[in-house]
């Protein structure tokens, strides 16, 4: 590839035989550690953003804009990498005010990014969404601030090249560790990372397997957006691969039902890691992602001869969000004996 980015990650990351999971689940189970990326906590969004900012150095940037939910964790890495690289950053969000300052939140925070709230209205997020942007960035173009943009979750052409490059790393571990009939499972929000590992597998013709589990709706929306995503990718990769929507596995039956909501069983699955493996998973997406692979392995979804290989994306800042940690306080809090 011809594309660049700016090297600050400790690459490759680890991938980890866990032992305890690979007997509880009858198959061999890796995990591939990106959650232990640095910056900010770590997590899969500081590959994508190697490439993304350096595009943003390249066009000048001094401040960066970027979207998400409240307790976004690609809106805490970005204000870490401004923070790194001495650009400005703000945040836009459309959700209510959690009520206090909180995990991703409090983090972002604390590296000196500014977050732009505003309660939703009755209107479409995305037209929220575009006022936010226009009105933070208008702000700084009036202070003599050259801005540079990022979509939710980092997930465009430029910040799937992250995951392109993880997907090589993935092979090359896969060979090291001599794994047969591997099976790759990762969570999917905005498309980014998945397709950055569909493309990395393909261009090194891996014989990995590659699976999404959606940790929200896969709507209409998303399964458009999932072919543009494809149809720019072999564009300016200048490749002429044929792909159709049967390509991508993605399972969208593990939702629980909604994004980031509380979910019992993704708490009994986070709690199952920890407990056996002491792996700290996130309540929305690798947790989410993790209860999925349980749920497959009793359904014969996974084969008992499949290897998995479980990719880590970080996000564990979120257990300390205000509805996720009311809830594990609820399961656990019988274990504390006060004396």
């Amino acid at each position: 590839m011809s594309y660049e980015k700016i090297s600050f990650l400790h690459l490759p990351t680890p991938m980890e035989y866990l032992p305890n999971i690979s007997s509880d689940l009858g198959r061999d189970f890796y995990i591939k550690r990106d959650d232990l990326t640095s910056l900010g906590m770590g997590g899969n969004k500081l590959r994508k953003l190697e490439y993304l900012m350096k595009e943003a150095l390249d066009r000048g940037a001094t401040a960066v804009i970027t979207v998400g939910g409240a307790q976004t964790n690609h809106g805490r890495l970005t204000a870490a990498v401004a923070a790194k690289l001495g650009l400005k950053c703000s945040i836009c969000v459309v959700d209510p005010w959690p009520g206090e300052l909180t995990g991703n939140m409090l983090l972002s925070r604390i590296m000196g990014a500014e977050i732009v709230l505003q309660a939703p209205d009755g209107r479409s997020e995305s037209d929220q969404i575009a006022e936010l942007i226009s009105k933070t960035r208008d702000k700084y173009t009036a202070q003599g601030e050259i801005v540079y943009e990022i979509p939710v979750g980092g997930s465009t052409f430029i910040g799937a090249l992250g995951y392109y490059d993880c997907a090589l790393e993935i092979d090359d571990q896969k060979k090291a560790f001599d794994l047969k009939n591997v099976r790759l499972l990762c969570g999917v929000g905005s498309i980014g990372t998945y397709m950055g590992l569909y493309l990395g597998l393909k261009a090194c013709d891996s014989d990995i397997k590659l699976t999404g589990i959606a940790i929200s709706p896969f709507a209409e929306m998303k399964e458009k957006r999932i072919m543009e995503y494809a149809e720019e990718a072999n564009r300016k990769l200048d490749k002429s691969w044929k792909i159709t929507r049967e390509d991508f596995d993605i399972e969208v039956g593990y939702t629980r039902g909604a994004y980031n909501n509380v979910s019992a069983e993704v708490r009994d699955a986070l709690c199952h890691m920890a407990r056996r493996e002491a792996i700290i998973l996130d309540p929305c997406y690798t947790g989410k992602a993790y209860a999925g692979i349980r749920d497959m392995v009793k359904e014969g979804k996974i084969k008992p001869d499949e290897t998995i290989i479980f990719l880590h994306t970080g996000g564990q800042p979120g257990i300390y969000t205000t509805h996720h940690r009311a809830a594990f306080e609820k399961d656990l809090v019988a274990g504390v004996h006060i004396l």
